[in-house]
């Protein structure tokens, strides 16, 4: 029974990995897409439902090892020559018989080399779906684009039709101006009426018969139009599956990933795994109470998004705990693996 829960265990773990960096990778290029994003809403729920089956398998083992198979329950303290009953707890467990017997077909079990590298392993899992969801959410269009793209959008050239107005100059860390946010009217050119354009972005501050490039649906001109020269619209026209698109926002969401994923894993992954002691490792990695509190967030990490990918209106605390989780990741996991 206990080998059984072993290898459900491992197995969990295993096939929660992959689907969380299936579904991370997904998140890359799913921000030009129309949602519901699909692809890292299913992957996303795979992995959850791993973290959440993972542990209750977890808790079953540290109910054998508390009140069955009592040769387990005694372990020999080494030097003294009798038996040492006050480690009855499930420590004795994982070390007796997940650590030693389940694992020995791999010929690693209980090795440095296989619990730093499994361990590694998961820190550059953690270090990639931080970086994943900061880039996601850096590049995720409004609403308004999805309505748009909903009704057949499509990019044209619009003319500036009267004074702007609500005209705001965007500033960089420096105090430079690099924008301007303004309120337009625009003419496309071929096109039927007048369109209203709110919140629009350019480089140079727009005028009365300015040339811009609009994001509109022809059907659907009540819906106004979108422009933002910092953005490819074209991409966000075709809802294409496109990471890192070639814009402004594209490029910092590829300095955000690189930062936080790459960076991020080259540092993490040695420290928590490399420099640390493979005994407690290995006792954390079998801890029914510290991975409870990782399968917890992995789960409310993704009832967080949930409403996100299905572009359904996310409650303010739903969108701050999504929109922190870039963060969040690393702390929990931080903090479960190395205190």
């Amino acid at each position: 029974m206990v080998s059984a829960l072993v290898w459900f265990v491992r197995l969990c773990g295993l096939a929660g990995w992959g689907s969380a960096a299936v579904a991370c990778g997904w998140l890359l290029g799913a921000a030009p897409m129309s949602r519901p994003w699909d692809g890292p809403l299913v992957w996303g729920g795979v992995a959850a439902g791993c973290a959440a089956v993972r542990v209750l398998a977890l808790w079953a083992l540290r109910l054998i090892g508390e009140d069955g198979a009592p040769g387990w329950k005694v372990s020999l303290k080494k030097g003294t020559g009798r038996r040492d009953v006050r480690n009855v707890r499930h420590q004795d467990v994982w070390r007796r018989h997940v650590r030693w017997r389940s694992g020995r077909s791999f010929g690693l079990a209980g090795s440095a080399l296989w619990v730093k590298g499994r361990t590694a392993l998961v820190w550059l899992l953690v270090a990639f779906a931080a970086g994943a969801m900061f880039a996601c959410l850096m590049s995720m269009g409004s609403g308004r684009i999805d309505e748009l793209r909903d009704a057949g959008a499509e990019v044209a050239t619009a003319r500036v039709v009267g004074d702007p107005l609500r005209v705001r100059a965007e500033r960089d860390d420096e105090d430079q101006v690099k924008g301007y946010a303004s309120r337009l009217v625009v003419a496309v050119d071929g096109g039927a009426g007048r369109l209203t354009v709110k919140g629009a972005y350019t480089y140079d501050k727009p005028r009365e018969g300015t040339r811009v490039r609009v994001l509109w649906a022809p059907s659907a001109p009540g819906l106004g139009g979108y422009v933002n020269e910092s953005r490819d619209l074209p991409t966000l026209a075709a809802g294409r599956w496109q990471p890192f698109a070639d814009d402004e926002l594209g490029g910092a969401a590829l300095f955000a990933f690189v930062l936080v994923a790459v960076i991020g894993g080259l540092v993490m992954a040695p420290v928590f795994s490399l420099a640390a002691d493979e005994d407690s490792l290995e006792e954390r990695a079998w801890s029914a109470p510290w991975q409870t509190v990782r399968g917890l967030f992995v789960v409310g990490q993704y009832l967080a998004w949930r409403p996100i990918l299905l572009g359904q209106e996310a409650h303010w605390a739903s969108f701050a705990f999504a929109g922190g989780g870039f963060v969040l990741v690393l702390l929990v996991y931080a903090f479960t693996t190395a205190f």
